[in-house]
């Protein structure tokens, strides 16, 4: 047997953090927060790797950070795979726990990677709600652009909760909760279940259907910003409908109209 020692490394590109508050959603999703090391920097929308202990190679995985860059916890949000390396065991762990918080976070959803605009587009499936979590309580959003419209598209209308939750948490935030109860609009749409708005994201964008329930012009590259995190699939079609309409592709190096974050995990 193997001793607690040998079991229990800590690699030297990561943090052993103590895990707060775990919150199971529905039998596919569940957020937690973690506390921050003094030390750890980041940028609102980025992601950091995560892993568990055990083993002198513990398996690390992409995660968005669910909290803005101020907070002194980190947030989390995930899905379950039954069957998924890291996340098969992620999903018991409990408050008390530790997990692991890799020292380098890094991404595109950062806002530095956008040229300046009126309307900023965060367009969400899924578990991709998470880095704008982040981007919604940080006031620089809101200073950047005048509006700030929020989609989250979800199989049926228990998963939407988690976004319901965070949109509530910004506009009663004491740092954005004026900005964001002035300039923030949350758009939901469902794909399995009867909504107000049904279908992928994509479909309420061609339709015109998303626009319509904004009051609200089509995207425009000339004033409009977007930022995309979702599935492989969902990600593909929005670039290629960003690329149609003659928005350019950004990163910090060369800000542009439009950034997708490659890094998001589904298992």
């Amino acid at each position: 047997m193997a001793d607690q020692a040998s079991i229990n490394v800590i690699p030297n590109n990561a943090f052993a953090v103590t895990v707060r508050n775990v919150r199971h959603y529905t039998d596919r999703l569940f957020a937690f927060t973690c506390e921050r090391p003094p030390s750890f920097r980041f940028r609102s929308g980025e992601f950091v790797m995560i892993g568990l202990l055990g083993g002198e190679r513990p398996l690390m995985r992409a995660y968005s950070i669910a909290s803005p860059a101020w907070d002194e916890e980190l947030a989390f949000y995930s899905i379950k795979v039954a069957d998924g390396p890291l996340t098969s065991r992620l999903q018991h762990i409990q408050a008390g726990d530790q997990i692991l918080i890799g020292r380098k976070p890094t991404g595109t959803l950062v806002l530095d990677a956008l040229k300046p605009g009126r309307r900023l587009f965060l367009l969400s499936t899924g578990t991709g709600i998470a880095p704008f979590a982040s981007l919604i309580r940080d006031p620089d959003t809101y200073e950047r652009f005048s509006e700030v419209v929020l989609t989250h598209t979800c199989r049926t209308a228990a998963e939407l909760a988690y976004g319901e939750e965070i949109i509530a948490a910004a506009k009663s935030d004491p740092l954005v909760g004026e900005a964001a109860s002035a300039q923030l609009r949350h758009i939901t749409s469902l794909t399995r279940e009867p909504h107000r708005l049904e279908g992928r994201i994509t479909d309420l964008i061609e339709s015109g259907a998303l626009f319509d329930a904004l009051n609200g012009e089509r995207l425009d590259p000339a004033g409009d910003r977007i930022m995309i995190c979702g599935s492989s699939a969902m990600l593909a079609d929005l670039k290629a409908l960003a690329l149609a309409r003659h928005f350019a592709e950004g990163a910090v190096s060369d800000p542009g109209d439009f950034v997708i974050e490659r890094a998001f995990v589904d298992k």
